[in-house]
């Protein structure tokens, strides 16, 4: 059997180490074979050749003086996809002195880590050579997965190198983070989105450079426009426009936007159910409601739905924010968001948007109070303060005999049998008579609210001078 040349193999691995073969480096290294998608065979090679990340990996930048000199911690990459972290793992993994092991937490399992393990505590010992494990995608291992490896990170027999694209502080556990440096890698600009584009399309040993491509400059802003930081998603793009174009009589390609949308389809929106983006899109709608600004309302509403995420986790948020941001400056705002929760259950999507866009825009519009959440907040601190206190005697029910020979219920004044349907009352504990809790602001219905409670304290001081009044002595008939 023939066998393969290291240019013919269509799995190209990303972590070769340089003792395994006497094949040259940059044989095994540089991946040609037309299989491999562009965006592999145009990973970089060397830290001159990544873009992106100047933060860590410019001149001064921390990570790359460190694997200048070779001293690599052990660290969790974390950045959105196509941001550079299996590249920058692979070039740390050619320029360590080091063993490099690499596994993928969607396959990989406790075994596969005993494995790694016990030929790096082997090599360790034999030879003195470290040993560098890089786990991609290292948010799905487990807990006992990640609890496995910290023995080992703990006492240096393996350098770890996780890659993940969730939040570490909620998917990394608390021990094995403590034991690492976490760099956070950011979306890569459009300018560096271009100088990987225009590198492909020159290369003429890993890219495009036999094809004869050119680009149309809408079409490259296009590419770039769409491609929303993630380099993966470019030049996959790059790589089936190119294709579907066909050459003309002198070989070349001329790539058109239309080439670029049909080859994208759709814009690439980053989303998840449960991480950062989650969080972030809805926190960013929530602000804007609160912050009545209808128009970035309506657009973070856009980008969660068009980007996958669940109506109804929308909505139920709309319900909390209309009587926790709105509240009683416009008490018909929690009827709107209720309202908008049931048509959107009802209806389903895509119809559901009409509701969902038509309650953000009342939402977004209406005047604002927190009032509700301050009255709360309020007594609650007085129920924490104060403890159990008694419900006065006048105040509790009295649906047997006894209880009512106890005073239970005893000279309740009902309001409904005195005029405007209100009378002086104590409502509160003894120890928390005059305390207010709530304060209404001086939005929407709100000014009607503190109109009416003005009064009530107006008439409530009219009762308490009557009360207070001396009765006046008898006449003298004598």
């Amino acid at each position: 059997m023939k066998r393969r040349s290291p240019q013919e193999n269509p799995h190209p691995s990303l972590f070769v180490d340089a003792n395994s073969s006497k094949e040259p480096a940059s044989a095994r290294a540089r991946p040609t074979a037309a299989a491999v998608p562009l965006a592999t065979r145009m990973r970089p090679l060397t830290l001159d050749e990544y873009v992106g990340q100047a933060h860590l990996l410019g001149e001064k930048g921390v990570l790359r003086q460190a694997i200048t000199v070779d001293r690599i911690p052990s660290m969790i990459l974390w950045g959105p996809p196509g941001s550079g972290k299996t590249s920058l793992a692979a070039i740390i993994g050619r320029t360590a002195k080091a063993k490099i092991a690499s596994l993928s937490a969607v396959s990989a399992g406790v075994a596969d880590l005993r494995k790694v393990v016990e030929e790096s505590q082997a090599r360790l010992e034999l030879t003195g050579q470290r040993t560098i494990l890089f786990i991609d995608e290292i948010h799905r291992f487990s807990k006992s997965q990640q609890d496995a490896i910290l023995p080992y990170v703990e006492d240096g027999t393996v350098t770890l190198i996780g890659a993940t694209t969730e939040n570490p502080s909620f998917e990394v556990n608390a021990p094995l983070l403590s034991r690492t440096r976490v760099y956070k890698l950011e979306p890569l600009s459009d300018a560096e989105i271009m100088a990987l584009v225009e590198r492909s399309v020159a290369d003429t040993e890993r890219g495009l450079g036999r094809q004869q491509v050119a680009m149309q400059p809408e079409a490259l802003s296009y590419l770039i426009s769409m491609a929303n930081g993630d380099a993966r998603v470019a030049l996959n793009a790059l790589e089936l426009a190119v294709e579907l174009v066909r050459a003309d009589d002198t070989g070349k390609r001329l790539v058109t936007r239309d080439s670029i949308a049909q080859a994208l389809q759709r814009r690439v929106l980053p989303h998840d159910k449960k991480g950062d983006f989650h969080y972030d899109l809805i926190s960013a709608y929530i602000k804007s409601v609160r912050g009545s600004d209808p128009h970035a309302a309506v657009y973070w509403l856009a980008r969660m739905l068009e980007g996958g995420e669940d109506p109804l986790f929308v909505v139920r948020r709309m319900v909390i924010l209309a009587s926790e941001d709105i509240g009683l400056a416009d008490p018909q705002a929690l009827g709107v968001a209720v309202a908008a929760q049931q048509a959107v259950h009802f209806i389903g999507m895509p119809e559901g948007i009409f509701p969902l866009t038509q309650a953000t825009l009342y939402l977004a519009t209406a005047p604002k109070s927190n009032s509700a959440l301050r009255a709360y907040v309020a007594a609650r601190e007085a129920v924490n303060e104060m403890g159990n206190l008694s419900v006065p005697l006048h105040l509790r029910n009295a649906p047997t005999g006894l209880m009512a020979a106890f005073g239970h219920g005893k000279d309740y004044k009902y309001p409904h049998s005195f005029a405007g349907n209100w009378v002086e009352e104590a409502y509160l504990p003894d120890p928390l008579q005059g305390q207010r809790f709530f304060e209404p602001g001086a939005e929407g219905f709100e000014r009607t609210l503190q109109q009416r409670l003005a009064e009530f304290a107006e008439r409530r001081k009219k009762a308490e001078a009557e009360a207070n009044e001396p009765d006046e002595p008898m006449p003298d008939t004598r």
